[in-house]
């Protein structure tokens, strides 16, 4: 009898974490923002319904007549959605969200001052939103409302200068702004300058961005910065670079960044067309996935050290289409979906929990211009 009890007693903790681990939503939303213009089939935002017990979508709502919502962020409480408008008179717009029903109705619009813009996220308390103007070159934020609306402009930041890459660095481009997990402070990509500029964020004051005592790092010349993530502990910071095609691991302490390390996705067929566009996390963090366009068309996956955060590659799998433009991992950690912008398809994946590395084809769909991809619990 002593002997069941001791059993009993060990594998309790086993029984509660595998309660606890199916406790998680199993159905989601995937938001996906579209461009609009020239060839595209697409209208606006668009709305499906994500199965995990099987990886596959299903249509749920659409809002039409929003012009080119290229990055979409959702508010930390899943009631509202903020999409960039991208093109020469840039704005940035805001709708209302049902998780339920997946409708979506328009609340309002801001120009960002800057042209193009093409990233936008807000804090975690919704009380400023930060957008990136890339043809502008600039930061813009704007004051958020309790009904979700957008306030009017209240800091525009302008960078300046270029790199060696004349064709696309003639000028800053800013292309992704990011908060560190604390939220003290703010970083933002200039592919155009190569640089990854740092700024202190307060949001009760006025204005709430400040340089930080590290105003930027920068990269190699020509490789132009575009997107970054942190690691789950928040401990280092990873940055892919577009043009060449790098991944850079920054130590991240309290504003302060130290590179230690850069790895090269790119294969010899590539001949320098990359396009390096997407990275993310595995929800565990242990792998680290970014993907390449141009002669690419996959995405690449790494191991994460848990005691250095350093990178070890694993696997390179194709995007089954051209140009993907971003992709997600399911809440789960059991999917890979991909939106393929110029092979107007998105596709999921089946990953193996195990290694990270895609494992098989589960679903595949047709959609106009697909360029960013967001999930929520379909609550």
């Amino acid at each position: 009898m002593k002997k069941l009890l001791l059993v009993i007693a060990l594998l309790s903790p086993v029984f509660t974490y595998a309660q606890k681990k199916n406790e998680g939503p199993s159905t989601f939303d995937v938001l996906i923002g579209t461009y609009t213009n020239g060839t595209s089939t697409s209208k606006g935002i668009y709305v499906y319904r994500f199965y995990e017990r099987n990886g596959k979508l299903a249509y749920l709502s659409e809002i039409d007549n929003v012009s080119n919502p290229s990055y979409l962020t959702v508010s930390n409480n899943n009631k509202f959605i903020y999409a960039v408008n991208e093109g020469p008179q840039g704005a940035v717009s805001s709708f209302t969200f049902n998780p339920v029903t997946g409708k979506m109705v328009f609340i309002n619009k801001q120009e960002t001052q800057g042209a193009d813009p093409c990233y936008v996220t807000v804090d975690k308390d919704q009380r400023n939103m930060f957008v990136a103007n890339y043809s502008g070159g600039s930061l813009s934020v704007f004051p958020l409302n309790k009904d979700g609306s957008i306030g009017a402009i209240s800091q525009h930041v302008q960078d300046a200068g270029g790199s060696v890459n004349k064709d696309r660095q003639e000028g800053p481009h800013v292309h992704m702004a990011a908060l560190s997990p604390s939220e003290k402070y703010l970083l933002y990509t200039d592919l155009g300058t190569d640089k990854l500029n740092v700024m202190r964020y307060k949001a009760s004051k006025t204005p709430p961005l400040t340089p930080a005592d590290q105003p930027f790092v920068k990269v190699d010349a020509g490789n132009g910065p575009r997107h970054l993530t942190f690691s789950t502990d928040g401990k280092y910071v990873y940055l892919l670079q577009e043009i060449g095609g790098f991944i850079n691991v920054y130590n991240y302490d309290n504003g302060s960044l130290k590179q230690v390390q850069s790895v090269d996705m790119k294969t010899p067929e590539m001949n320098g067309n990359v396009g390096s566009a997407a990275i993310h996390l595995s929800p565990d963090g242990r792998f680290l996935y970014a993907s390449n366009r141009g002669n690419g068309n996959d995405i690449v996956e790494y191991a994460i050290n848990p005691d250095n955060g350093q990178l070890t590659f694993v696997s390179r799998t194709p995007s089954l289409g051209k140009g993907p433009r971003d992709f997600i991992i399911d809440p789960t950690g059991k999917y890979l979906l991909i939106a393929n912008q110029v092979g107007n398809n998105i596709v999921v994946y089946k990953l193996d929990q195990a290694t990270g590395k895609p494992a098989g084809i589960m679903y595949e769909m047709q959609i106009g211009s697909p360029v960013c991809l967001k999930i929520v619990p379909a609550e």
